[in-house]
């Protein structure tokens, strides 16, 4: 829909350049592929930070998206849910880290001050990086559902 509504697409040089977002990742040392039962913990304290962060990334979306505002906002809403939900199976929930208010003010604060352009180019790569984030996420999840005792 991006590509379509406002002419930004995957291959533009453009949005490599304006990509120095900081987009939260779940890489293989992370444990996304989990093939060590030590990676477990540490993968899942990952993917319920990343979560929480993309909840800034989300509501920015949310608010410069407007056609799309309920869409988003139920994507939102899902991911704070995912959140809460695996950082409750983290063996020490206190090690999530989740970003407090003056991070997500700064955060927001340096999204909002673009260009119309970028704006757009902003929506696309959060949008981008949080579908592979949640790619992976699906992956995690659903290895350790297969290897663990538990249900999400």
């Amino acid at each position: 829909q991006m590509c379509e509504k406002f002419t930004v697409c995957p291959n533009s040089m453009e949005m490599l350049l304006h990509n120095d977002l900081n987009l939260p990742k779940v890489t293989e040392e992370d444990g996304d592929f989990l093939t060590f039962l030590s990676f477990q913990d540490k993968c899942l304290r990952k993917i319920s930070s990343g979560l929480y962060t993309f909840q800034t990334y989300l509501k920015y979306v949310q608010e410069t998206f407007i056609s799309e505002n309920q869409n988003v906002e139920s994507l939102s809403y899902s991911t704070e849910y995912l959140a809460r939900t695996i950082r409750q199976m983290v063996i020490n929930p206190e090690e999530v880290i989740i970003p407090d208010a003056d991070t997500q003010a700064f955060l927001h604060t340096k999204l909002k001050s673009t260009t119309a352009w970028t704006e757009k180019i902003t929506i696309h790569l959060i949008l981008r990086d949080f579908t592979s984030f949640m790619e992976k996420t699906v992956r995690a999840v659903r290895y350790l559902k297969n290897t663990r005792s538990f249900s999400v």
